[in-house]
């Protein structure tokens, strides 16, 4: 039953870093690349949208749901099997610091920044302006935090791995 348990909690872990990881991957490949296409005010407007949409139940328990099961399958490892618990430790250090973390410091703040401007009142050159400061710094935050999600993904494939070989 403990082992079952086991397997259960880590492929949650599994699935729910996946999605994350993936979501900020696809985000890297695919939202940046058009949004380096369009003009600071349509950008500024994007982001704002994305911004407020992306506070979801959905993204929710994918963002935390990934920190939750990761540190309950690391916990129920602790003990088992020695390879499964410190790659389970380093996925959710790498995820909680290096996901959740530099969101929570690098790229919310940010978003906060963005919120607060009405950009109907702000000048051609002070949209411009806005949106170098923003994105690069955005930018730079998201790709650390998708590194780190994808890293942390891997991590859980190679522990889930190492325990069902045992």
């Amino acid at each position: 039953m403990e082992i079952q348990i086991q397997n259960i909690s880590l492929n949650v872990a599994l699935v729910l870093t996946g999605l994350s990881a993936g979501l900020f991957f696809a985000w890297s490949v695919s939202v940046i690349p058009g949004t380096q296409k369009i003009d600071s005010l349509s950008f500024l407007e994007t982001m704002q949208s994305i911004n407020r949409e992306i506070i979801n139940p959905a993204f929710f328990l994918v963002f935390f749901g990934s920190i939750a099961a990761l540190t309950y399958s690391t916990y129920i490892t602790y003990g088992q099997s020695t390879t499964s618990f410190w790659l389970l430790l380093t996925a959710t250090l790498a995820y909680l610091f290096g996901t959740i973390g530099v969101t929570g410091v690098g790229n919310v703040p940010l978003n906060n920044e963005l919120e607060l401007l009405n950009l109907a009142k702000l000048s051609t050159k002070e949209i411009t302006e806005f949106r170098e400061y923003y994105e690069l710094r955005w930018n730079k935050f998201h790709t650390f935090r998708m590194l780190f999600s994808v890293l942390s993904f891997l991590m859980t494939v190679v522990a889930l791995n190492f325990q069902l070989k045992n």
